[in-house]
Parts: structure tokens; sequence; C-alpha cells
């Protein structure tokens, strides 16, 4: 069994009275990717502040490799790597000197530092532009160069906050392809983002915060088990269904709820699995409706966050 490489316990946090983290609890586990996910002004990066030690819990802990997370405590403090939603690079600095700069913060020096800046520049495949300045970088490239850096120490928890926003799609592949190695190395990652697809590809848990509050702790495949439909089917008739027959459809085996839209030509029907969209063609069917077009649709991460908040993930 896995370790617990990092665990939050009971952290709770007010601002003016107001209480913005309200005893959230979660755990990390060695090869584990945790979304974090939550509408704007929920409480995660609050959280995140509190784990990575930038802000003091009014109550609770954290515990890295079972070290607490305290001023002084550079032990725990060296198995955490951030990579913050703001760049923070010197721009005038080629990116090897930028790593070089971070790496003495990281009390790193000689053959060691270099053969750290070798490996992470590989990783984030900048190692043809280790002599170029940010400054020539795009956006995405200088998002890598962050990640770059956070890794210099090896830690074995890396902490994104928001890694993608506005990169172009080679540097946003770049960035899965070194995570996913990352995590075939042993490495925890947790990883927030409004991009629910990038959370769906990279996470095997998932937690949500709404309102300072965990709401969901769960795999992705728990979280969708959550709702009655796990599946649509999305049809366009020759003529809408009369109100017997619709009612017929409504109470067949397999549907959880039925939307009518253009007129009645249109329907979604949702499912409570996959497979039963095919008796649900076969009994239109026999009924003597004509689909002129179908189309099936899995349940998305994205509607359980609608459901379980009543917001949009990108709102």
């Amino acid at each position: 069994m896995t370790h617990a490489l990092l665990e939050v316990r009971q952290l709770s946090k007010s601002f003016a009275q107001r209480l913005v983290v309200d005893n959230i609890s979660f755990s990390v586990q060695a090869g584990q990717t945790i979304g974090l996910l939550g509408p704007n002004g929920a409480g995660k990066s609050t959280t995140v502040n509190m784990i990575c030690g930038l802000l003091t819990a009014d109550a609770g802990k954290v515990l890295l490799s079972g070290e607490l997370m305290a001023a002084g405590n550079q032990k725990a403090k060296m198995q955490l790597g951030l990579v913050p939603q703001e760049l923070a690079l010197f721009e005038d600095l080629s990116a090897r000197e930028n790593l070089k700069l971070f790496g003495a913060l990281y009390g790193l020096s000689g053959r060691h530092l270099e053969s750290r800046c070798d490996a992470v520049l590989d990783l984030v495949s900048l190692k043809d532009r280790a002599k170029d300045k940010p400054s020539s970088f795009s956006g995405g490239m200088k998002r890598r160069l962050n990640i770059a850096a956070a890794l210099l120490h090896d830690p074995q928890l890396l902490i994104l906050d928001e890694p993608t926003v506005g990169i172009d799609p080679q540097s946003r592949n770049a960035i899965f392809d070194a995570l996913e190695i990352l995590k075939a190395q042993g490495r925890a990652l947790i990883y927030t983002s409004h991009y629910m697809e990038e959370v769906e590809r990279l996470a095997d848990h998932i937690v949500i915060v709404d309102h300072g509050k965990i709401i969901a702790n769960e795999t992705p495949a728990e979280l969708i088990q959550r709702l009655p439909a796990q599946a649509a089917l999305l049809l366009s008739l020759t003529q809408a269904l009369s109100s017997p027959m619709l009612d017929q459809l409504k109470q067949h085996t397999g549907v959880s709820a039925v939307t009518l839209k253009d007129d009645g030509k249109a329907l979604e029907i949702a499912l409570h699995t996959q497979d039963c969209a095919l008796t649900i063609l076969n009994f239109l069917a026999q009924q003597g409706c004509v689909v002129t077009h179908f189309a099936t649709a899995k349940t998305k991460l994205e509607d359980v966050f609608l459901a379980l908040t009543g917001r949009s993930l990108r709102d």
C-alpha cells in the first residue's frame, strides 16, 4: 500500500471574520495526481497557500512525509515544489541562468546543480533553448520554464496552480507529457485548473471545494456514479412525438429524463447507461418514428461539477 505523502488535516482560515477555508482534510499518496477543483472564490488558492506555508492556518496542520509543514522545517519544505499561476522568472537572464539562480536558493551548487538544470530542461523540452532569455519565449515556454524551476530540488510533491492558462497547444501537450513522466516516477501532483478536460486526462482522484468546504473527494468514476444519468441519446425526428408516445418514452426502462428541443422534433434523452441507447432506438422504430440523426454522449466530470456546485467550473 502506498504511503500518504501529504496529509492535510482540518485546515481553516478566515479573513476579516469571513471563513474562507472551513475544516478541510484530504491526503495525497505517492504517485497520485489530485485534481483540486472549485468555482472562483471557493477557497482553492487559500488552501494551496496554506499547504505551501505561504499562509498560516488558523487551525489544522499540514504534514509532508510525516514532517510538520512549519516556518522552520526546511526538511518538509524541500519535499514540495510550487508552480504558481503568476510567472516567476527573470526575463533578462537565460533559461539556464534562471534555473541556476533558483537552484542556489534551494542550496544547490556545483555539478549537482548543473545536472539538475540539464534534467529539468530536458523534461520540459527546453534543453535546446537553455541559452535563450525568457523575454524571447512564448507564454507556453515560460510556463514550462516555471515548472522546471519548481523541480530543481527534486521534490516529491508538485503543486501546479492553473499551469496552462493562455498557452499554445504545443506547450500544453509538453506540460502533460512532463507531468505523466513525473507521475510514473512516483511523484505526487496537485493540479488546479479551470479546464475540466485537463483534469479528466491527468487526475486519478478529485477534490472539489465550494464555499470553503470539501463537497467531493473521490475518483472520477465514483463522481460520475453520483449522477442518475450516465449517458445521453440525442435524436432528430421527422415529426414530434405524440403526447402518449412521449409518456411511454419517459417511462421506458433505462430513461432518466427527456428534454424536448426544436418544437419536439429533437430529443435529449438522459440514460442510466449508454447500453440503453439501442433499446430506445428500437422502441422508437417499432412505434413508426423516423430518426434522421442520432448521437450518444457519456456523462462528463463537468456535468458532475455543475450538479454539485450549481455553477460551471469556468464561471
